[in-house]
């Protein structure tokens, strides 16, 4: 079985875990260097790291997710990537949107979701035509609107 390794870039940073047994992701923790251990969120992107760094399998990809109830907050990640050769410090680029634009984030607090995906493996073949589809080439919102 292939396991995630996780190593600790700072001594007190804490590993990702699943808050339930169901859960697709890992929950990513905020890990804070400014000796008030808080950051506030105001609109522009911002990168958050995490203290850890990992090592995904040869044949998988870790994708980095949004909070649900932190989106519902207004506070965003962007989607991620990490790829299975990258060995860095997991960061987290976050944002906010919405009437309040502000959010104060703490250290440990939970801020993103690492799950875990298999690659498929295809090759890439060149050709002249797509097959058909009763969609075919319509797009963004095309397919809820009656």
């Amino acid at each position: 079985m292939q396991a995630l390794k996780v190593k600790k870039v700072y001594p007190d940073a804490r590993l990702p875990q699943r808050a339930t047994e169901g859960a697709s992701g890992l929950d990513l923790l905020a890990y804070i260097k400014e000796s008030s251990r808080r950051v506030v969120l105001e609109g522009k992107p911002r990168l958050i790291g995490t203290g850890i760094a990992i090592e995904v399998p040869s044949g998988y990809e870790a994708q980095i997710r949004p909070r649900s109830g932190l989106s519902a907050k207004g506070v965003l990640v962007a989607l991620g990537t990490v790829d299975s050769d990258y060995r860095g410090e997991v960061m987290v680029t976050m944002y906010t949107v919405g009437r309040h634009n502000s959010f104060e984030l703490k250290h440990g607090d939970r801020i993103a979701q690492l799950v875990i995906g298999k690659l498929a493996d295809l090759p890439i073949e060149e050709v002249s035509e797509l097959s058909a589809t009763e969609r075919g080439a319509s797009g963004h919102g095309s397919t809820g609107i009656r």
